[in-house]
């Protein structure tokens, strides 16, 4: 996408954008591996946002949050969707919520506009 934004490259190909995902950033899963680490006894829990958003959603955040519409540089290649896709994947941290205290407090919009920004950085100096 940063590519896009700068005129490097015109397009991006993706295949199903209708897949959905638990979508989660990595500094909220450390914290809760760190909680589940100061615990007296070991335990298995689901760390995840518990809520989905799908491929297009994500295009809609990333392109919008530089200026650009995902429709005019999105297109998709049917050679990219997998055959055996699972068409939603969701978490249920409930149990981790109950016995350890976590929750997830970073909305889907904040982590896909930090990825863009971690994305643009390198370009900084060139756009």
């Amino acid at each position: 996408m940063a590519k896009i934004k700068l005129g490097l490259e015109k397009k991006l190909k993706l295949g199903n954008l209708e897949a959905k995902r638990d979508w989660g950033h990595a500094r909220e899963y450390v914290k809760a591996m760190w909680i589940m680490l100061q615990q007296d006894e070991a335990d298995d829990y689901v760390i995840a946002t518990g809520e989905t958003h799908s491929i297009r959603e994500f295009l809609e955040i990333a392109f919008s949050h530089v200026g650009l519409d995902y429709r005019e540089h999105v297109e998709i290649d049917p050679i990219l969707y997998r055959p055996s896709e699972v068409h939603l994947l969701q978490g249920d941290a409930s149990k981790a919520m109950k016995k350890i205290g976590w929750k997830y407090h970073i909305t889907f919009k904040q982590l896909v506009e930090e990825m863009v920004d971690a994305d643009m950085e390198p370009y900084k100096s060139k756009a």
